[in-house]
């Protein structure tokens, strides 16, 4: 099911703040990566972490005003709007292009730490345990060669649903918290 979400530009987010209107930014990344580099004036609640309590208590209840949601490129705050729409938030709206936009618009950021992004840690960990297994299955016993095609079908499963199960639980790991 595919619901129709509004979108922002980050220039045209900018120009509300501007004139003065009150903006609820909200960036949905992991805090290694909101830490790294996020938007002026966004704070940060963590994809995994919105559920109706924590939106109830972001929001105060509130439904009416727009809720402005931003990640890295625009994809996991796709899914947060839809998910915000799901519990009855209909005034949510996609910053088109995430952080990335943002900060090629020279728009204001927060820097921080330099640290691994989310992407980056997935292809680490998904060629380490292709290279792994291979290396196994060569010297050791063939079934290893299952680890390989095992990252390489969760690689393609990635690919067409555009969810990354990798990346999800990499984005609990301890030094992806802050």
């Amino acid at each position: 099911m595919t619901t129709n979400i509004s979108t922002i530009t980050p220039e045209e987010l900018e120009s509300l703040i501007k004139n003065g209107q009150a903006v609820d930014l909200i960036d949905v990344r992991t805090p290694a990566e909101y830490f790294d580099c996020h938007a002026i004036p966004a704070r940060n609640v963590q994809l995994d972490s919105l559920d109706r309590q924590t939106i109830t208590e972001l929001r105060n209840d509130s439904r009416e005003t727009p809720l402005y949601i931003i990640c890295q490129s625009g994809s996991r705050s796709q899914k947060a709007c839809e998910k915000f729409n799901a519990m009855g938030y209909s005034q949510t709206v996609n910053v088109e292009g995430g952080t990335k936009a943002w900060e090629k618009a020279g728009l204001p950021v927060v820097r921080g730490k330099k640290s691994f992004s989310l992407e980056r840690q997935v292809r680490i960990t998904s060629g380490t345990l292709v290279l792994t297994g291979a290396i196994l299955g060569w010297l050791i016993n063939l079934n290893f060669i299952g680890i390989s095609a095992f990252i390489g079908a969760g690689l393609i499963f990635s690919g067409i649903t555009d969810s990354c199960g990798m990346a999800t639980m990499l984005a609990k790991m301890p030094w992806n918290q802050k």
